[in-house]
């Protein structure tokens, strides 16, 4: 095999490769003998169909196939040998037919930046400490037992969060004209007063109010508000409230506790796994903000690196089919990949550095760790042992959540070679996004 290569920028590179015919050729005989021994024809016993048979049904497919595997075994060696670090799949030019006993080809791709030593000693991070209390415990039960009320008629004046059933109609004037909505009667809604959900203007005027009651009101209604005649404006409200309903939780019991799965144990055993559950969400979220303050950091002092565009791009386009999938759900447009151009680039940088840390400090992927995470992932679910089972049949699956995992490695590595401070915030601190 000859190989020659070209540098066609800081990190675009062209190989130009070539491998033997008589290779090329002895593989394809090779495998159109396997072929004829193991196909099934009609007209024909097994092992006994003509070549000129096997070369007209398979030949093209053999060729192809062969000439695919060749390209990529010898690109594989060639990178290998000139000590390349492509960062995509190559750009591949060939007309896959031999010329004077050789098979040429070219390959244009980019390589990883040449970074060198990257001192994390430097680096100043703040390492955010949390715990799970028993008040954490108490408010999250709390919060099942208010998912689990149950609304029920109250026979007095409207107070902040009862549920309030009301018909509205709203009329004004603006630069636009007059409007009024719903054009004819009145519209049905329902909400929590004092949740603002239906603006704050309407929910105060219920408040003290009530069934049969009209009021009215000068709103100002925000500019995403559910109905499109009326965000962003102000009109004169007329209300009717309809019915009053308050809230009743349930009791911490055991038909309470047997909905969540607990046939015995009482509210012990209850406590200990809401616990648990609140201690692997804090565990999760803690190593985010690790990760998100850590590759911050590291990105920040490496701005000036060069980065492969086509990554660049691959990246932006990714985003941007995100963000147009969750947009189209909610009716509403997109820019293109060329918004996302920045983002993009953080994202490469720090995928370029954690990957040059670990090759540089030969950090191996724990997969004890991954087995750990995917058990943890898994066990938020009814049935965890069939997520555990589609991760490890969907290789893209499995491969992304092994890059996860590898990134949480190479932060916890950089955190204990660092500058750390370190932070201690409540449970609910920890767990808003930083």
């Amino acid at each position: 095999m000859q190989v020659s290569i070209e540098n066609l920028g800081k990190l675009e590179r062209k190989l130009t490769v070539r491998v033997p015919a008589d290779q090329y050729e002895s593989q394809v005989k090779a495998r159109l003998a396997e072929v004829a021994r193991s196909v099934r024809l009609k007209g024909f016993r097994p092992g006994k169909i003509p070549p000129r048979v096997i070369e007209q049904r398979f030949g093209p497919q053999v060729r192809g196939e062969t000439i695919s595997e060749l390209i990529r075994n010898s690109f594989n060696e060639a990178v290998g040998k000139e000590n390349l670090r492509p960062a995509m799949a190559p750009e591949i030019d060939t007309t896959g037919q031999p010329t004077d006993g050789q098979i040429e080809y070219t390959a244009k791709f980019e390589v990883l930046p040449e970074i060198g030593p990257i001192d994390v000693g430097q680096l100043e991070i703040t390492k955010v400490t949390s715990s799970v209390t028993d008040a954490d415990v108490d408010a999250m039960i709390e919060t099942l037992r208010a998912q689990r009320r149950e609304w029920v008629p109250a026979a007095r004046a409207a107070q902040p969060g009862d549920m309030a059933l009301f018909e509205y109609a709203a009329q004004g004037s603006d630069t636009s004209g007059s409007f009024r909505h719903p054009a004819e009667g009145m519209d049905r809604v329902g909400t929590i007063l004092g949740s603002g959900s239906m603006t704050t203007g309407i929910e105060e005027a219920l408040l003290n109010r009530v069934a049969g009651d009209t009021v009215t009101a000068e709103v100002d209604f925000p500019a995403d508000f559910r109905e499109p005649a009326l965000a962003g404006r102000r009109a004169q409200v007329e209300a009717k409230l309809i019915r009053v309903q308050e809230s009743r939780l349930p009791e911490v019991d055991d038909a309470f506790i047997k909905a969540f799965g607990i046939a015995d144990g009482g509210v012990d055993k209850f406590r200990a796994d809401v616990r648990a559950n609140l201690e692997r969400e804090l565990k999760g979220m803690l190593s985010a903000r690790l990760k998100n303050e850590v590759v911050g950091k590291l990105v920040a002092t490496h701005a000036a690196i060069d980065l492969p565009q086509g990554m660049i791009e691959r990246e932006a386009e990714m985003l941007a089919q995100q963000a147009q999938e969750q947009a189209r759900q909610q009716g509403q447009a997109t820019p293109g990949p060329e918004a996302y151009r920045d983002v993009a680039r953080r994202r490469v940088a720090a995928g370029v550095l954690v990957g040059e840390i670990a090759r540089a400090n030969n950090i191996r992927l724990d997969n004890r760790r991954v087995a750990e995470t995917l058990a943890s992932f898994a066990s938020t679910y009814e049935e965890p042992e069939r997520v555990v089972e589609l991760y490890q049949r969907d290789p893209q699956l499995m491969g992304g959540l092994q890059s996860r995992v590898m990134e949480d490695q190479v932060a916890d590595w950089i955190a204990d070679h660092a500058q750390v401070t370190e932070q201690h915030l409540s449970f609910g601190e920890a767990m808003r996004p930083s």
